[in-house]
């Protein structure tokens, strides 16, 4: 067994359409990257939520951009994949590949 945290379904793809947006990553555009990549809509506070554990697990970090005035002087709060959020990620892949290893049935991708 991998000391790296598991991660629930939600917090991967989050975490994965971060690695997508690279500096870019904050709440409006990794909900649109969910929207492009998987057809989800995810509330925002929902998201939020997710990013706020993700944080507090130590699998991403934040830092506050400059305040805007189309966001009414708010800055945007950008987030990024630490090196134990990658960890995570490596390992949740090594365990979905070894288990779809194998599997035949209609519809799976093989290759």
């Amino acid at each position: 067994m991998s000391d790296a945290p598991v991660l629930g379904e939600f917090e991967h793809i989050v975490l994965l359409a971060i690695l997508r947006l690279g500096d870019s990553a904050y709440g409006v555009t990794i909900r649109n990257e969910l929207k492009e990549c998987t057809g989800r809509e995810p509330a925002p506070g929902a998201l939020y939520t997710t990013l706020d554990r993700l944080e507090d697990k130590g699998l991403l970090t934040s830092s506050l951009g400059d305040p805007t005035p189309e966001r009414g002087g708010r800055a945007k709060r950008y987030v990024k994949v630490s090196s134990q959020g990658m960890t995570a990620l490596n390992y949740a892949r090594r365990c979905y590949l070894r288990m779809w290893e194998g599997l035949r049935f209609p519809g799976a991708v093989h290759g």
